[in-house]
């Protein structure tokens, strides 16, 4: 696997390294002994599928409460995302900056996201599937959210004209920080 460190510290995009011959390839996706060497978390705790059915669809953008914040490893596994994080560590020298990534099924790109950062990505495609490796199980009372159009952060998601929300991602509160 290749990382690549981006403006956020702890995130990381992630390229398969492959070992091509006439058949095809093969490729690392996931290793906790390179994972540990970057000072990734290695711990997996579900493995999490998003189906989405068309293009413009927009998830996020969602964060885990201490004690359970969650560290994520997303895939696009079919069709094309803008994968989205937003750093809300207030003791990060990046704290609320925002990266986004194109990651496709053609490209294989992974993103790492760290614990503290909110996360979400809008489809590009339709029928656009993501996998997401989570650190820590689920836990409702520790979700939280901020809004995807929230002035505090500016992100520029590419399709302003074509977005579907859920009713719990339209009314997420705008940062407090």
């Amino acid at each position: 696997m290749i990382f690549h460190e981006t403006e956020i510290p702890g995130a990381f995009t992630i390229d398969l390294e492959r070992r091509e011959d006439e058949r095809g390839f093969f490729a690392r996706a996931w290793c906790v002994e390179e994972f540990a060497a970057h000072g990734l978390s290695t711990r997996l705790a579900q493995a999490n599928l998003s189906f989405n059915r068309s293009a413009g669809i927009l998830r996020g953008m969602h964060f885990q409460r201490a004690p359970h914040e969650e560290a994520k490893l997303v895939r696009c596994t079919r069709g094309a995302i803008f994968d989205v994080i937003v750093d809300l560590r207030p003791e990060s020298p990046a704290y609320r900056r925002w990266i986004g990534v194109e990651l496709t099924a053609e490209n294989r790109r992974a993103l790492y996201v760290p614990e503290g950062c909110a996360h979400g990505y809008q489809t590009l495609a339709d029928g656009t599937e993501a996998l997401y490796l989570v650190s820590e199980a689920y836990a409702p009372d520790s979700e939280g959210g901020v809004r995807w159009d929230d002035p505090a952060f500016g992100i520029e998601w590419p399709h302003a004209d074509n977005r579907s929300l859920s009713s719990r991602d339209a009314t997420w509160p705008d940062f407090e920080g």
